[in-house]
């Protein structure tokens, strides 16, 4: 990015609600311009109140978020102007063409008209062979273009998508996937939140673990990924083990369970462990055991070992 300021700065921000509610706990993040940023969480972890506190929609209780070098509460309409939103519910206009809808977005945000963009948008989006539509006889996933359309409508140079395709076939999420990667190469940076780690994976530069309200991890996606490819080998022993030998120390085992339980992770990409060895070497050391069983790490096991720290 060479010395440009990032294009989101949030810094220690939070967000309380009346109920005593704690929706978003000390975030601190920035966003470099041109990145594709996938925000990763269950549901309920505060990925839509983030994006909704960035867009205007949800006051902050505490800290500070710029966009684009503007403060988003003291300098509002300059933030929300450089916004694109596509939110998860549907909310359009039934009666509406879809070229009045994309025309009145831009007036809305305060741009002159300019229908070749947006003719340009609705090429992009396979949308204008539909311009002359009523929104209420489009299928479900061409209004989901159509919101893409309608938040892109004012040219803004950053996009939050919230849970883009939730609820969309696997066709359709191809194809919105390389829209947003055009987008991007466009120089417009996007914000995606997604509880699919295919999606993250597919498509971001850099992904941000969100775990009840807190970022537990930012992290460049190739990183995680090699994260995501530690496999586990657990071992049950017969016996509880008071302290493990040196030499399977070595080998990378660790006592696991009081004791009762050997653990082996390695990568599975790059590793192709010798477990025979490794079982006669507990032979020969007259450790017995059990039972054996290996496990993948998911995301969902990342997220669990990220919370306990």
């Amino acid at each position: 990015m060479g010395g440009m300021p990032p294009i989101i700065q949030i810094s220690g921000l939070s967000k309380t609600y009346a109920t005593g509610f704690s929706a978003l706990k000390n975030i601190n993040l920035n966003i470099d311009q041109g990145e594709i940023f996938a925000l990763l969480g269950p549901n309920g972890a505060g990925k839509t109140t983030l994006i909704s506190i960035l867009c205007g929609i949800v006051t902050k209780s505490a800290g500070t978020a710029m966009v684009g070098g503007h403060d988003i509460e003291k300098e509002f309409r300059a933030t929300r102007k450089m916004i694109g939103l596509v939110p998860q519910e549907l909310h359009l206009a039934f009666f509406e063409t879809v070229w009045d809808t994309v025309k009145f977005s831009r007036r809305l945000f305060g741009r002159p008209a300019n229908d070749g963009y947006l003719e340009m948008v609705l090429k992009q989006l396979s949308l204008w062979d539909k311009k002359d539509s009523k929104i209420g006889q489009l299928s479900g996933g061409m209004k989901r273009r159509v919101l893409i359309a309608k938040a892109l409508s004012h040219e803004p140079t950053v996009l939050f998508l919230d849970e883009p395709t939730a609820g969309v076939d696997v066709e359709l999420r191809k194809d919105m996937w390389n829209v947003v990667r055009g987008l991007r190469d466009s120089g417009v940076t996007i914000i995606l939140t997604t509880h699919y780690i295919e999606e993250a994976e597919e498509m971001a530069d850099r992904v941000g673990v969100i775990s009840k309200g807190e970022m537990i991890l930012v992290e460049d996606k190739v990183a995680l990924m090699d994260k995501m490819g530690q496999k586990r080998l657990s071992i049950i022993l017969e016996k509880p083990l008071e302290v493990l030998p040196k030499k399977f120390a070595a080998l990378g085992l660790t006592l696991s369970a009081n004791g009762s339980e050997l653990v082996y992770a390695y990568d599975s990409k790059h590793v192709k462990p010798d477990i025979a060895g490794l079982l006669r070497g507990l032979d020969a050391a007259k450790i017995g055991y059990r039972d054996l069983a290996t496990a993948q790490s998911s995301l969902e096991d990342i997220f669990m070992g990220l919370v306990k720290q």
